[in-house]
């Protein structure tokens, strides 16, 4: 399971002209399944972002998390995430799960993000072609693998 997540001052998600999501301050995540993902990936990965502590304080040190500035969350799957680039130019996404295996996994990921940082979670629309508007807050961006925990 690949993440990137964004500190945002403002974020949204709007599907046909719709507005689908949106948030103040807090964090965007770009979310991508592989097939090789399970339960234990949603778990680590949601512990660590909601501990994830890439807030300012009154010095402008990144010492808070989400919680301590009452911050939300905007999570949009992204099978790109896990494109594969090394031969040819156009990507291959063989990696990424298929439908039946990364919805549940995704659905899950929500849950258990609100489950366990106590905030609100917004979200996209899985497989819908979406327009991701954000205001990247630093700008500050970290990439993070649950296949990488070393």
């Amino acid at each position: 399971m690949r993440i990137v997540a964004q500190r945002v001052s403002r974020a949204s998600v709007t599907i046909g002209g719709k507005l689908k999501s949106e948030i103040g301050k807090g964090m965007m995540v770009l979310l991508g399944i592989e097939d090789a993902d399970n339960e234990e990936d949603v778990e680590w990965l949601c512990t660590k972002l909601s501990k994830m502590r890439i807030f300012g304080d009154e010095n402008d040190a990144m010492n808070l998390d989400i919680n301590q500035i009452e911050g939300s969350f905007l999570v949009v799957s992204q099978f790109t995430l896990h494109a594969m680039t090394k031969k040819g130019n156009r990507p291959s996404f063989i990696r990424a799960a298929r439908p039946e295996k990364a919805i549940p996994l995704y659905e899950l990921f929500l849950s258990k993000l609100a489950e366990i940082s106590g905030r609100e979670v917004q979200c996209g629309e899985f497989g819908a072609m979406m327009d991701v508007e954000l205001i990247n807050d630093g700008p500050v961006t970290i990439i993070m693998d649950s296949k990488n925990r070393e």
